[in-house]
């Protein structure tokens, strides 16, 4: 069932381009302008797409975009899904099956996140080094096909320890501060009490958002090399809390996206 609409998805999508992705970039809340700096050959809105969801939150605007970045061909997710928003998480990583069979072998996610290190100030961003799933959800839960992956994927190291170092090194080289991170992933939609970010704290986190974890676990699945960037835009400090609104996270993300726009420009140059 899955290994089939991945193929409706792959067959639709071929009947409008004939592009050959290497890259595969998934842009989160906030974070949609790099596809800006896309050469684009093919746009395809989601909705043309079998089997893709839609994009309910705003900011996200729900294209597929192929292209030529830096001389690089990629595929660029313009908007993503979450589960907060009811879709499972089969739904939310299908996408990720898809540009596999694209071609990818190399995916970059980014997502907006709050931060419960005091150390990694909002308007700042990090490199996701590792992370904790709190949600008890996995999008391989179920039916395993081998053909798409092992049983038991080992996540080792499932964000390519050469790929943080590479983008640590392409933000040196800009002038830009990337700070390496833990992040863990929660369902949303509701922002975190207080003393739910003195626990994510104490467990070892940095960052906390709801997205990206599940995408990460089907690439590494699929045995794809994943590196992860996040644009921290509110402190959830809980000696420390006060009102976020999503206006807020957004003004932050925009701040915060032109040095992420340039490292990933950097990075796609050297992958």
């Amino acid at each position: 069932m899955l290994k089939q609409q991945i193929a409706q998805s792959v067959q639709a999508i071929r009947t409008k381009t004939d592009f050959r992705p290497e890259l595969g970039i998934i842009l989160g809340t906030g974070l949609g302008r790099l596809a800006q700096d896309v050469q684009v050959e093919t746009s395809i809105p989601y909705d043309g797409i079998p089997h893709f969801p839609v994009p309910t939150v705003e900011s996200h605007s729900g294209r597929l975009i192929f292209g030529s970045l830096n001389g690089r061909p990629v595929v660029v997710m313009q908007g993503r899904f979450h589960c907060y928003e009811g879709y499972d998480p089969r739904q939310v990583t299908h996408p990720v099956r898809v540009m596999k069979e694209l071609g990818i072998g190399t995916l970059v996610v980014s997502n907006a996140s709050g931060s419960v290190n005091p150390q990694l100030r909002a308007g700042e961003i990090a490199v996701i080094t590792d992370h904790i799933n709190l949600t008890g959800l996995n999008p391989l839960r179920g039916q395993n096909d081998d053909t798409l992956g092992p049983r038991f994927p080992d996540m080792a190291a499932c964000y390519d320890p050469a790929l943080v170092n590479l983008a640590m090194d392409a933000a040196l080289k800009l002038g830009i501060r990337l700070y390496p991170a833990v992040y863990a992933w929660v369902t949303g939609p509701n922002l975190e009490t207080a003393a739910e970010y003195r626990y994510i704290r104490t467990i070892g986190a940095d960052l906390v958002g709801m997205s990206t974890v599940p995408e990460v676990i089907v690439a590494r699945h699929a045995g794809l090399r994943v590196l992860g960037f996040s644009v921290i835009t509110d402190m959830g400090l809980p000696d420390a809390m006060k009102p976020v609104s999503l206006g807020e996270v957004l003004a932050m993300a925009a701040k915060a996206e032109p040095s992420l726009t340039a490292t990933v420009n950097e990075v796609v140059k050297q992958i």
